[in-house]
């Protein structure tokens, strides 16, 4: 990075003062102890109600509990809500990592906050955050999302990787192994990884088209996506939906069952926090004024709410269930004869992260 660690770190640290010194809210409510204000901050925070869910999480957050640290570095890097932050979110992704550098991503519970705000530090990098004078470095980006990656096994540093790949980005330019790992994400049932493979079917871009497989992957994007990462996969959606005939549609309705819930979450599996997004968005129509509809029936859905859950166990948290082991897949094969899947066309890579060769 081209701003100095010496000037970053006086940034941090008055940030952190900031930070700790906590809103003017945070000092008329009373909390029994950390883990009292954690889980009533959670419980604000998965509600949309950051005003109450900040001086919880803040009080919780001065003990060292990474929960909080993390969700309310998630709070102020909401840009839908209204206490976005960006300075502060940044300092607190960082915080996390310089001090739990050394959770063991095996059993530690910690590992999981680590990779996910490493992902979070490479978007800042990658972007930059003229604010506070960090220049925009992709290298350094891609350092933090390796890490993230390989280390801590975090599927959104995969996923943005594998697009890195796909347009060779900070990479030599490789089609195949982007393919493959936006496969494995999809297969693994990453929402964000199959509404950019279904945009990328329905296009025909980096591989041949296929209009209905591209909405029956959409359509279960849908379902098995995060509350804060919903707008932009549903805008996804409307597209394909509405530029589908009736015939695309009955195809991918038809795949959609043959996929069954193979590509889905399970509940206790999800690892997508709330970011404050109301669950009953504005009703999305066609051009011609046709209601958008899913694809089949939502009843029992598995609900996308659900807050990070480590495989350890923290104060107010739940262990997560065992994750699906290993990479599964490098692209759609075609004309399957025993029904539509997602296949490994042999690229070669074995799981690990995009680039890790």
């Amino acid at each position: 990075m081209r701003t100095s660690d010496g000037i970053l770190g006086m940034i941090a640290g008055a940030a952190l003062l900031a930070l700790t010194a906590g809103s003017a809210l945070a000092g008329t409510v009373a909390f029994s102890s950390p883990r009292e204000a954690l889980k009533q901050g959670m419980s604000a925070y998965q509600g949309g109600y950051y005003e109450i869910a900040i001086p919880a999480l803040e009080y919780a957050a001065k003990s060292g509990d990474v929960a909080a640290q993390y969700y309310l570095a998630r709070i102020y890097a909401d840009n839908s809500g209204s206490q976005t932050d960006h300075a502060k979110a940044y300092v607190l992704f960082r915080n996390i990592v310089d001090e739990h550098a050394d959770a063991d991503p095996e059993d530690d519970p910690r590992a999981l906050y680590v990779g996910k705000s490493l992902t979070a530090l490479a978007s800042y990098v990658r972007r930059g955050l003229p604010e506070i004078g960090l220049a925009a470095e992709l290298n350094q980006a891609i350092l933090y999302l390796r890490n993230a990656s390989t280390t801590f096994d975090d599927e959104d540093a995969q996923f943005e990787l594998a697009k890195l790949v796909l347009r060779g980005e900070g990479f030599e330019a490789d089609e195949a192994l982007g393919r493959h790992w936006l496969s494995t994400l999809s297969e693994r049932g990453h929402a964000g990884a199959q509404a950019f493979l279904a945009d990328l079917l329905w296009q025909g871009k980096y591989m041949p088209a296929d209009k209905p497989r591209a909405l029956a992957l959409i359509a279960i994007a849908v379902e098995n996506a995060p509350l804060y990462e919903r707008l932009w996969i549903e805008d996804i959606y409307q597209n394909i939906y509405c530029g589908a005939g009736e015939g695309i549609r009955r195809q991918a309705t038809g795949i959609v069952a043959g996929w069954g819930n193979r590509y889905g979450r399970k509940p206790q599996a999800r690892v997508s926090p709330v970011i404050g997004m109301t669950e009953d968005g504005p009703e999305r129509t066609c051009q011609d004024g046709e209601p958008v509809s899913p694809l089949r029936d939502q009843k029992g859905k598995a609900p996308s709410d659900q807050p990070l859950q480590p495989r350890g166990s923290l104060e107010a948290s739940t262990p997560a269930a065992p994750r699906d082991g290993g990479g599964i897949g490098a692209g759609f094969t075609y004309g399957s004869t025993t029904g539509p899947t997602l296949r490994d066309v042999g690229s070669g890579f074995a799981p690990g992260g995009p680039g890790e060769r």
